[in-house]
């Protein structure tokens, strides 16, 4: 298990989030699966969801986007839980430079995040707990 991220909650492969620099994909990749899971969630497109993101050395854009609402999908739209992972691409620019631009993640804050977690925070500095009008 992942002593830093979100307890048995949320899926992570990539070790622990506080060893890596920020700009590696391992910790920004999780950082915009969280804003974005926030994001629908606080636009009302569900209640609760999961968003994976897969990535791959040398590609621009994710290899693979995923979202699991836990049927909670509320159709917003007529967007169907199948619709969101290509709704998620349109909306947000996942490419990692993008991620790290977006998050603002080479600002040195990432101190505070080795005490009391990387997520569920209102911290200001906690950028991917900021969620996105969509």
């Amino acid at each position: 298990p992942v002593v830093d991220t979100y307890g048995g909650w949320g899926s992570y492969g990539g070790g622990a989030l506080s060893g890596k620099d920020a700009t590696k994909v391992d910790r920004s990749g999780a950082y915009a699966a969280r804003w974005v899971a926030k994001s629908l969630v606080a636009g009302g497109y569900c209640s609760r969801c999961a968003v994976q993101l897969s990535f791959a050395i040398g590609l621009p854009h994710p290899v693979s986007v995923q979202v699991d609402t836990y049927g909670t999908c509320k159709n917003k739209n007529g967007m169907a839980e199948r619709d969101l992972a290509k709704f998620v691409e349109r909306e947000f620019d996942l490419r990692p430079g993008f991620i790290v631009k977006e998050l603002d993640l080479r600002r040195p804050i990432m101190r505070k995040t080795a005490a009391y977690g990387h997520f569920g925070r209102e911290e200001e500095d906690f950028k991917w707990e900021k969620v996105k009008d969509i």
